[in-house]
Protein backbone atom coordinates (compact mmCIF):
# COMPACT_ATOMS: atom_id res chain seq x y z
CA UNK A 1 0.00 0.00 0.00
CA UNK A 2 1.01 3.63 -0.71
CA UNK A 3 1.09 6.20 1.51
CA UNK A 4 0.73 9.43 1.50
CA UNK A 5 0.43 12.70 3.94
CA UNK A 6 -1.97 15.59 2.66
CA UNK A 7 -1.11 18.45 3.35
CA UNK A 8 -4.68 20.99 3.49
CA UNK A 9 -5.73 23.97 4.65
CA UNK A 10 -9.93 23.25 3.90
CA UNK A 11 -12.15 20.46 2.99
CA UNK A 12 -11.64 18.83 0.12
CA UNK A 13 -13.95 19.43 -2.81
CA UNK A 14 -14.60 15.95 -4.75
CA UNK A 15 -12.85 16.94 -8.03
CA UNK A 16 -9.39 17.30 -5.66
CA UNK A 17 -10.48 13.64 -3.64
CA UNK A 18 -10.60 12.52 -7.09
CA UNK A 19 -7.54 13.88 -8.47
CA UNK A 20 -5.52 12.50 -5.19
CA UNK A 21 -7.13 9.34 -5.20
CA UNK A 22 -6.72 8.59 -8.80
CA UNK A 23 -2.95 9.70 -8.51
CA UNK A 24 -1.50 6.53 -8.12
CA UNK A 25 -3.71 4.85 -10.67
CA UNK A 26 -5.27 1.04 -9.30
CA UNK A 27 -2.79 1.05 -6.56
CA UNK A 28 -4.21 1.35 -3.30
CA UNK A 29 -3.47 4.54 -1.28
CA UNK A 30 -3.65 5.23 2.39
CA UNK A 31 -3.70 9.30 3.30
CA UNK A 32 -2.54 10.73 6.27
CA UNK A 33 -4.18 14.18 6.58
CA UNK A 34 -2.89 17.00 8.25
CA UNK A 35 -5.24 20.28 8.24
CA UNK A 36 -4.25 23.83 9.23
CA UNK A 37 -7.45 26.34 9.11
CA UNK A 38 -6.51 29.01 6.59
CA UNK A 39 -6.78 31.35 9.45
CA UNK A 40 -4.44 30.14 11.47
CA UNK A 41 -1.51 29.97 8.99
CA UNK A 42 -0.72 33.66 7.59
CA UNK A 43 -2.23 37.35 8.55
CA UNK A 44 -4.79 39.02 7.00
CA UNK A 45 -2.89 41.38 4.71
CA UNK A 46 -0.83 38.27 3.04
CA UNK A 47 -4.29 36.42 2.38
CA UNK A 48 -5.76 39.72 1.14
CA UNK A 49 -2.85 40.31 -1.27
CA UNK A 50 -3.09 36.89 -2.49
CA UNK A 51 -7.05 37.30 -2.94
CA UNK A 52 -6.42 39.86 -5.01
CA UNK A 53 -3.39 38.65 -7.03
CA UNK A 54 -6.18 35.63 -8.29
CA UNK A 55 -8.77 38.44 -8.93
CA UNK A 56 -11.02 37.82 -5.67
CA UNK A 57 -11.27 41.64 -5.05
CA UNK A 58 -14.37 40.18 -2.81
CA UNK A 59 -12.63 37.69 -0.75
CA UNK A 60 -10.16 40.25 0.11
CA UNK A 61 -12.51 42.64 1.22
CA UNK A 62 -13.64 39.78 3.49
CA UNK A 63 -10.57 38.58 4.99
CA UNK A 64 -11.52 40.20 8.10
CA UNK A 65 -14.67 37.33 8.35
CA UNK A 66 -12.08 34.53 7.95
CA UNK A 67 -12.42 32.41 11.56
CA UNK A 68 -8.96 32.48 13.19
CA UNK A 69 -7.83 30.80 16.71
CA UNK A 70 -10.51 28.53 18.46
CA UNK A 71 -12.83 29.59 15.55
CA UNK A 72 -10.73 28.48 13.09
CA UNK A 73 -10.23 25.51 14.74
CA UNK A 74 -13.91 24.74 14.77
CA UNK A 75 -14.53 25.05 11.16
CA UNK A 76 -10.96 22.81 10.83
CA UNK A 77 -12.53 19.89 12.70
CA UNK A 78 -15.82 20.14 10.20
CA UNK A 79 -13.52 20.60 7.38
CA UNK A 80 -11.33 17.58 8.33
CA UNK A 81 -14.42 15.47 9.20
CA UNK A 82 -15.67 16.33 5.32
CA UNK A 83 -12.11 15.49 3.55
CA UNK A 84 -11.83 11.94 5.23
CA UNK A 85 -14.79 10.77 4.87
CA UNK A 86 -14.98 11.94 1.71
CA UNK A 87 -11.25 9.96 0.84
CA UNK A 88 -12.70 7.02 2.65
CA UNK A 89 -16.01 6.85 0.53
CA UNK A 90 -13.61 7.08 -2.09
CA UNK A 91 -12.12 3.80 -1.25
CA UNK A 92 -9.04 5.10 0.58
CA UNK A 93 -7.90 4.39 3.70
CA UNK A 94 -8.46 7.52 5.89
CA UNK A 95 -6.90 9.29 8.89
CA UNK A 96 -6.11 12.91 9.94
CA UNK A 97 -5.38 15.80 12.53
CA UNK A 98 -5.71 19.26 13.07
CA UNK A 99 -2.59 21.47 13.31
CA UNK A 100 -2.67 24.71 15.14
CA UNK A 101 1.37 25.29 15.33
CA UNK A 102 4.36 24.64 13.34
CA UNK A 103 2.54 22.60 10.24
CA UNK A 104 5.92 21.58 8.81
CA UNK A 105 7.06 20.10 12.41
CA UNK A 106 4.09 17.92 12.77
CA UNK A 107 4.69 17.35 8.82
CA UNK A 108 7.74 16.01 9.49
CA UNK A 109 6.48 14.28 12.32
CA UNK A 110 4.23 12.29 10.66
CA UNK A 111 6.49 10.90 7.52
CA UNK A 112 8.19 9.60 10.03
CA UNK A 113 5.80 8.08 11.99
CA UNK A 114 3.69 6.32 9.42
CA UNK A 115 6.68 5.59 6.72
CA UNK A 116 5.38 8.10 4.41
CA UNK A 117 6.16 7.54 0.83
CA UNK A 118 4.97 11.01 -0.50
CA UNK A 119 3.68 14.04 0.79
CA UNK A 120 0.94 15.40 -1.09
CA UNK A 121 0.38 19.77 -0.51
CA UNK A 122 -3.42 20.84 -2.07
CA UNK A 123 -3.97 24.35 -1.11
CA UNK A 124 -5.26 27.50 -3.23
CA UNK A 125 -2.49 29.71 -4.50
CA UNK A 126 -0.27 31.74 -2.18
CA UNK A 127 1.66 34.04 -4.16
CA UNK A 128 3.22 35.98 -2.11
CA UNK A 129 4.59 32.96 -0.14
CA UNK A 130 5.30 31.13 -3.24
CA UNK A 131 7.36 33.60 -4.54
CA UNK A 132 9.63 34.18 -1.78
CA UNK A 133 9.33 30.13 -1.72
CA UNK A 134 8.01 29.95 1.98
CA UNK A 135 4.89 28.34 1.11
CA UNK A 136 4.39 24.88 2.82
CA UNK A 137 5.55 22.75 -0.31
CA UNK A 138 8.45 24.46 -0.78
CA UNK A 139 9.95 24.77 2.52
CA UNK A 140 8.89 20.70 3.20
CA UNK A 141 10.98 19.72 0.51
CA UNK A 142 14.49 20.62 2.68
CA UNK A 143 12.95 18.63 5.85
CA UNK A 144 10.65 15.52 4.60
CA UNK A 145 13.03 13.26 3.01
CA UNK A 146 10.24 12.49 0.74
CA UNK A 147 9.10 13.17 -2.44
CA UNK A 148 6.71 16.81 -2.25
CA UNK A 149 4.05 17.23 -4.56
CA UNK A 150 2.33 20.40 -4.85
CA UNK A 151 -1.48 20.50 -5.99
CA UNK A 152 -3.97 23.74 -6.15
CA UNK A 153 -7.31 23.28 -5.34
CA UNK A 154 -9.62 22.19 -7.80
CA UNK A 155 -12.35 24.39 -6.70
CA UNK A 156 -13.68 26.15 -3.88
CA UNK A 157 -15.00 24.29 -0.92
Amino acid sequence: MFTSVLMIEKALTSADVEFVTTLHGDEQVSFHVLLQPRGEQADRLLRAIDDIALGELDEAVREGETPEGDAAMTVGEKALEVSLTALRTAGSEAEGRLVDDHPLDALRGLVGEVGADEVIVLTDPHYVEEFFHRDWASRARHKVGVPVLKLFSHSKA
